[in-house]
């Protein structure tokens, strides 16, 4: 889940994305880009669990991103990405 920065806009499903946190590193796949106009909208349609882990409660995962994102970046529009793991 990310919001609509001018980046994040350009993704489509079929682009790679790399991540890197210390030393691990994970290459997935974009299979679906969905944008919602609210955190509100996205996790009414989407897997809470997948997003925030499996013992979070919508509240508490709405709680969790507002905390990261204020308003005014939410009215940028709300992505979900849909990814899978690519080999190493």
């Amino acid at each position: 889940m990310r919001v609509g920065y001018p980046k994040i806009r350009r993704i489509a499903a079929g682009d790679i994305l790399h991540f890197t946190s210390e030393d691990a590193s994970l290459n997935t796949g974009i299979t679906d880009v969905k944008e919602y106009g609210s955190f509100q909208a996205l996790l009414e349609a989407e897997d809470a669990a997948a997003i925030g882990g499996p013992d979070m409660t919508p509240d508490q995962l709405t709680t969790a991103i507002r905390a990261i994102y204020p308003p005014e970046k939410e009215a940028l529009g709300v992505f979900a990405l849909h990814l899978t793991r690519l080999p190493e």
